[in-house]
């Protein structure tokens, strides 16, 4: 839903997210690896258990439940699908982040879920896990790498968010704006 230009209060409960479309269209040059001790391991049918234990590992903080709130049945469907590759990054013989890539539209790749536990955030192990997500979606025959990023607002973990409003301004405001800063 597009939200006309304006401003809009976020009722008392509620978490807004703001979602934002990135896209590749050709493999860039992709960075060095930081150091770490990680491996990535793909998991080949994903056991429903397993698969929303690391899921909600990594999603807690950033609100990660669309996968929690499905049917057994439904989410077999999608992260068993033949075309969908589920992967852990593993450290010190744990599974500490998930990567999904969706491959299911003919050249395109979607990165589904992306991320590492509260334990590994600052670590270099989400660029290490990203350097991989570029190498394995690149190394088919795509033309379009693409993602979609929610960013919750909340107070942290623990936190009530009391108030937020959200603005939609027009792009001549926002690109006025720009460049006044």
């Amino acid at each position: 839903m597009i939200l006309p230009d304006g401003d809009y209060d976020v009722p008392a409960g509620k978490i807004a997210t703001v979602v934002t479309h990135l896209e590749m269209t050709e493999l860039p040059a992709i960075p060095s690896d930081p150091a770490g001790a990680w491996t990535l391991r793909r998991v080949e049918a994903p056991a429903l258990d397993w698969y929303r234990e690391l899921y909600r590992r990594v999603g807690d903080d950033w609100v990660w439940i669309d996968r929690l709130k499905m049917s057994d049945a439904e989410l077999a469907s999608i992260i068993q699908a033949p075309l969908v590759e589920v992967y852990a990054l593993v450290q010190e013989a744990r599974d500490e982040g998930l990567l999904e890539l969706d491959f299911r539209q003919a050249g395109q790749c979607e990165i589904v879920y992306f991320g590492v536990t509260a334990k590994l955030v600052g670590s270099g192990a989400g660029r290490w896990l990203m350097n991989r997500a570029l190498e394995l979606a690149w190394s088919r025959p795509i033309a379009r790498l693409w993602l979609q990023h929610l960013h919750p607002r909340s107070s942290g973990r623990g936190g009530v968010l009391f108030a937020l409003r959200l603005s939609r301004l027009p792009a001549a405001d926002r690109d006025s704006r720009r460049s006044a800063a």
